[in-house]
């Protein structure tokens, strides 16, 4: 559950509605109403997601000799799932509100107290009917129990076969009340009573073949839960078609699925979400030792994308709370708007993903170590970060709302986000200083097209350029080049051939040649 200490709602709420505005983030299907725990990136998403995912890779694949990449099907094979225990018990257990109809994570509902009012059924004198059915109403510490009876109704009227009587008009038939407390028996949100928890199975499955029959199990497929398995099924032809010795690991970043209950917090828990993750091989007596040095590289690798240590919490989970099959699992957390939530856990998993698959598949799986002579499963570190997740942090610990004065004295204000240059969606905006200025509008198109084969930019010729300034600091655009009268050497020669360079954070201005431009970004940018 979020830690209600950091949660800032109405922050939220100018995070999510920036995103819409600016194109970063839609809900997927929207159009048609909205695809619930689905969502769309914009052009401006999908420009920092690909940062955040290619800079990932640069760190964890190609600066490394130690990993190597792969990149996984989608669709899986149910004997895989059945061997990692996904088939048997990737659940959650689920209640259904009997009022609203939604259904809840059961181990979710927080813990409750009040008077519970607990009804046999209702009836309707006038038309003689009748019902019998419990249900029952919570009702907060210090509010009349009577105010259960207008919920009761609501729920006993959506019984009524005639809907043209108002629920008003029935009798509720009251069995008891009674004082409870720590209850998660009801709904937060209306104080109506959940059914009894019942597992749900989070998996997607689908048929294939084009002769498919839903009686037929041997057509039947998974949308993955995870990325994991892939590459656990696959770590012996990795092994076999690569010169690496233990320890190793192998990366991957792709899309994961999971039938969520609840989906919440906006992109945090969604449906259809991307994972980037890492599979480290190593020998048992490292793996220990190699899960600190993970978490320590992933602390660093979240300080260089922009999201500073201080904002991070690192959960040490304890005996008792892990997977049973883990030694050691840390989870980094970050202060989102909406609380301490979960970016990435790094897992010591022990040899306990290739013995499934081994006794799953009855092939070996063991590495042999050519110096030792020796044949050993090996045993898994796995850091596992949320694409989408970081993605949100990354907008969240961005954005910024700064109180400023103008030339005039004036009070003034701009929204920001203050991404690292390298996270960017864009990394340049490019503006002549006046539109109708021929020769500004060819400089600033040729500048336009020199750095646009090495990173993102943006041509604006369009108002004001203060409000052209405006417009790329919203969207968190580090530097924006301005060719102006000085750039043609009509103020001297001073200045010519050079444009104005303006930060975005410091609002400050300075000037470089047309020349140094790129090398100077690139500097920057990377």
């Amino acid at each position: 559950m979020a830690n209600k200490e950091h949660t800032d709602p109405a922050r939220m709420e100018k995070i999510v509605s920036l995103c819409k505005r600016r194109g970063f983030i839609f809900q997927a299907g929207e159009l048609y109403g909205g695809l619930n725990g689905c969502w769309d990136y914009g052009p401006l998403g999908a420009e920092l997601k690909r940062n955040l995912k290619e800079y990932w890779w640069r760190k964890t694949v190609q600066e490394r000799d130690d990993v190597l990449g792969m990149d996984g099907a989608i669709l899986t094979m149910p004997q895989v799932l059945k061997s990692s225990g996904h088939l048997d018990s990737f659940s959650d257990p689920m209640s259904d509100c009997l009022l609203s109809k939604a259904r809840l994570r059961a181990d979710q509902v927080p813990a409750q107290d009040g008077t519970a009012v607990y009804f046999k059924g209702a009836k309707h004198e006038a038309t003689n009917w009748s019902v019998e059915r419990v249900f029952a109403v919570l009702v907060a510490p210090g509010k009349d129990p009577i105010e259960s009876h207008k919920t009761a109704r609501k729920f006993y009227g959506d019984l009524m076969p005639d809907k043209k009587i108002s629920p008003k008009e029935l009798e509720l038939i009251e069995d008891r009340r009674e004082e409870v407390t720590g209850t998660t028996s009801f709904n937060p949100e209306n104080g109506s009573l959940l059914t009894e928890p019942r597992e749900f199975n989070l998996m997607f499955k689908t048929k294939m073949g084009a002769s498919a029959d839903d009686n037929d199990p041997s057509s039947d497929a998974y949308l993955r839960p995870e990325t994991a398995q892939s590459i656990f099924v696959q770590y012996k032809n990795v092994l076999d078609s690569n010169r690496v010795k233990l320890p190793f690991g192998i990366a991957q970043i792709g899309k994961s699925f999971r039938n969520e209950i609840n989906p919440r917090n906006y992109t945090f828990r969604s449906r259809e979400f991307e994972q980037m993750e890492i599979e480290y091989f190593c020998r048992p007596e490292d793996g220990l030792r190699l899960t600190d040095e993970w978490l320590e590289a992933r602390l660093n690798f979240y300080g260089e994308i922009g999201i500073p240590r201080e904002k991070l919490h690192i959960l040490d989970i304890p005996d008792g709370e892990r997977a049973f099959y883990s030694q050691k699992t840390y989870d980094i957390e970050y202060e989102f708007p909406f609380g301490v939530q979960e970016l990435e856990g790094v897992a010591y998993r022990t040899d306990y993903d290739l013995g499934v698959h081994q006794k799953g598949s009855g092939k070996p799986l063991e590495y042999f170590d050519e110096e030792t002579k020796e044949r050993l499963l090996p045993h898994v570190v796995e850091p596992s970060a949320g694409c989408d997740r970081t993605v949100l942090a990354l907008i969240c610990e961005a954005f910024d709302e700064e109180a400023l004065t103008d030339e005039k004295g004036k009070d003034d204000s701009r929204t920001v986000l203050r991404f690292v240059p390298r996270m960017a969606p864009i990394k340049v905006g490019i503006f002549p200083l006046l539109k109708k200025n021929e020769e500004q509008v060819r400089i600033s198109k040729e500048i336009q097209k020199k750095l646009q084969p090495w990173m993102n930019v943006f041509y604006d010729e369009g108002g004001a350029v203060g409000k052209r300034y405006r417009r790329q600091d919203e969207i968190g655009t580090p530097y924006c080049i301005t060719v102006d009268f000085d750039t043609l050497g009509e103020n001297g020669d001073e200045n010519k051939g050079t444009v104005t360079v303006r930060h975005r954070d410091s609002m400050e201005q300075e000037r470089l040649p047309i020349d140094a431009l790129l090398p100077w970004l690139l500097e920057r940018v990377r």
